[in-house]
């Protein structure tokens, strides 16, 4: 599992281990593990010894972790340049370290096109001007340094986060410097997991410098990998039968939608359902699809028994949202399903509510501006576990999955892709958990397993070509199968 902590909690993990070590090492650390990444990015394309390296350097200790891997750099044969964007504020003891290597320094702003001449002709460059403690952007004079690097042949590398994004929201709040690469010491921060922030960061390598010995042990953010979601997968055992594997209810479709309640059907089918209930109006549609489906005209609460509702897709204005609601199992709330939903009604539930809301949806049930969900997608995601007092998937470039109890991490799913953003593709996604829910997983767990799953399908499924919906739902036996078999 990949886990991420805010500025505060590194900051003071940073100053306790420090207080156990010698002056300088934990800099040297991660100077040695920026260095080492930043040779073998360079050996790929071609050499280190004579290549060019410019390194962008600011005030902090983001620049003096540049300065020494510089230094580093230059013993080794390259030509290491410092462009200074505080040159009266810049780490001595990394300058005088690179000094001592061969390395120069020209300074910015200057009256000269020094700076903006060694980047275009740069091989590598390294952005050390702001780190985790950066907020609001870039500063006007960095701007056009940011731009040149961009503009560049040359690989970028960010130390600890592209320089203009902000470490604990994933926020880009102004112009910020898009790494190819970024390295990041001790532990990855939010930003490295959430849009659009990460999108900067590039490929994201993690160096350790011993941080992990006292990180708290709950994070800010956490991210499942294949053995995680392996270990949650709700696998039948030779005593199960379709009710104990989990039924699932669905309320979905209408005249004009029947296709969604199809998709949801499938999702759930494909995502291991024992059995799945429909309950609409698509009842002809869903049954010529896939014959097995339990088909009820309604209304939910005499469908018969299920484990878990799944409701919203495509229902139009149909009724269906306070029947299941009212009922004492888990619910998933999506789509129009969401539209007018009661705080009140949610925050009584005795059972879990899930709600799957996407970017234009958040925005709705907060009151809000897309643009603001979108900017600042953790904020959105914790306001709204918090105001339903429910469990709250946000759809999206990165989906985030954040439980009303804050002392748990919010879930960041690793496995989305584009390929997603295809008609459907929600429906499909609300079947599957709704089955994953039925089969006894808790809502947040439900949740961070069937995206995984999802992502993993959409790409399966894609391979570098457009996908539907449909395919995306056939593609989920094979993420399933994948994940089983490679944890």
């Amino acid at each position: 599992m990949r886990t991420a902590y805010s500025v505060e909690t590194v900051r003071t993990a940073e100053r306790e281990l420090m207080d156990r070590l010698p002056d300088g090492v934990l800099m040297q650390r991660a100077a040695a593990g920026l260095a080492a990444a930043c040779a073998d990015l360079l050996r790929r394309r071609g050499r280190v010894y004579g290549a060019r390296v410019v390194l962008l350097v600011g005030s902090g200790d983001n620049g003096g972790d540049a300065l020494y891997a510089g230094a580093r750099l230059a013993k080794r044969g390259a030509g290491v340049t410092a462009v200074l964007l505080a040159a009266g504020r810049a780490h001595e003891g990394g300058l005088a370290a690179l000094s001592v290597a061969g390395g120069r320094v020209v300074e910015h702003p200057s009256d000269t096109s020094a700076p903006f001449d060694v980047l275009a002709a740069a091989d590598l460059v390294v952005d050390g001007i702001t780190g985790i403690g950066g907020r609001g952007g870039l500063r006007p004079d960095a701007v056009p340094l940011a731009r040149a690097a961009h503009d560049s042949d040359a690989v970028v590398v960010a130390v600890d986060l592209p320089s203009g994004v902000e470490a604990d929201s994933g926020e880009v709040v102004g112009e910020a410097l898009r790494a190819d690469v970024t390295l990041t010491f001790g532990t990855y921060k939010p930003a490295h997991l959430i849009d659009p922030a990460r999108e900067y960061a590039g490929a994201v390598g993690l160096v350790d410098i011993g941080l992990g010995a006292v990180l708290p042990p709950v994070a800010e953010l956490e991210a499942l990998q294949h053995a995680d979601v392996a270990r949650l997968l709700p696998v039948p055992t030779g005593e199960s039968d379709k009710y104990r594997r989990g039924v699932v209810g669905v309320v979905a479709g209408s005249a004009r939608y029947p296709g969604a309640a199809v998709l949801a059907v499938a999702g759930a089918l494909h995502g291991g359902a024992g059995a799945v209930r429909y309950v609409g109006p698509a009842g002809d549609a869903v049954i010529a699809r896939f014959p097995e489906t339990l088909v009820h005209a309604g209304p939910p609460a005499k469908a018969g028994r299920v484990q878990a509702w799944v409701v919203g897709p495509g229902l139009g204005e149909e009724p269906g949202v306070r029947d299941a609601l009212a009922s004492d199992v888990p619910v998933l709330v999506d789509a129009d399903g969401l539209r007018g939903l009661n705080a009140k009604v949610v925050r009584a539930r005795k059972a879990p509510t899930l709600l799957t809301p996407h970017a234009g949806e958040a925005a709705a049930l907060l009151e809000v501006p897309r643009e603001e969900v979108e900017s600042a997608r953790l904020t959105a995601v914790r306001e709204l576990a918090a105001r339903y007092g429910a469990t709250v998937l946000l759809k999206g470039s990165t989906t985030l999955v954040a439980d009303p109890d804050t002392a748990v991490p919010v879930r960041v799913n690793p496995t989305g892709t584009p390929w997603l953003a295809t008609a459907g593709s929600g429906d499909v996604l609300s079947g599957l958990t709704g089955s994953l829910l039925a089969a006894g997983l808790g809502a947040r767990d439900a949740g961070s397993v069937g995206a995984y799953l999802h992502g993993l399908a959409a790409r399966s499924a894609a391979r570098g070509a457009p996908v539907s919906a449909e395919d995306v739902g056939a593609a989920l036996r094979v993420a399933w199968r994948d994940v089983s078999e490679e944890a």
